[in-house]
């Protein structure tokens, strides 16, 4: 398998791209991260106070850098979604290999964001379902996790679909006493 960092591979389906995110999808993602119906999907623990809301092209494209960088130290991988019909980004997945003193560690973090008319049972299931067969190899992992919070009705049922397992463990957080639950495991087979 090659080294997701050393060259990131392309996933595709006939409706969707994923791809490493490129400063060419600033106008497509700003409309992604300033949907305030899509905010309460986006998964945020351990990102130090920022909670991807970005409404103006400034804080995208300061986003976005981030993301490009973040990739290029190798703390995790950032793809942008393309709906091949639309010619459009319609979100990001991100994806990276955990390693902390808690009941997650040596697991892959999926954090999947879309636009909220986006975020319907099918397609969040066909975006993921283009990473998973690869995901545990890439990120060197046994378990893959995923938030799914209680009102996520349709992301729940996509997750459930493809086998993640709802968990009642807790994810630890970065400062000091937090703890972050909701949070669904896809075991390797």
């Amino acid at each position: 398998m090659i080294n997701v960092y050393e060259k990131c591979p392309i996933f595709e389906s006939d409706a969707y791209l994923l791809r490493l995110v490129q400063e060419e999808d600033i106008d497509d993602l700003l409309e992604v991260y300033s949907d305030k119906n899509a905010l309460p999907f986006f998964n945020s623990d351990n990102c130090h106070g920022d909670n991807f809301y970005y409404p103006t092209r400034e804080r995208m494209q300061e986003a976005m850098a981030f993301w490009i960088t973040s990739y290029e130290k190798r703390w995790f991988v950032r793809l942008t979604i393309i709906d091949k019909s639309a010619k459009k980004a319609i979100g990001t997945i991100e994806l990276f290999h955990r390693d902390a003193d808690d009941d997650f560690n040596h697991v892959g973090v999926l954090r999947l964001d879309v636009r909220s008319d986006c975020e319907k049972e099918e397609i969040l299931c066909e975006i993921i379902s283009l990473l998973i067969p690869s995901a545990f190899e890439l990120f060197y992992c046994e378990e893959i996790i995923t938030k799914a919070p209680i009102y996520a009705v349709e992301r729940i049922s996509a997750i459930k679909s493809l086998g993640f397992i709802k968990s009642d463990r807790l994810l630890g957080g970065t400062g000091e006493g937090h703890v972050y639950d909701g949070y669904w495991v896809l075991k390797k087979i």
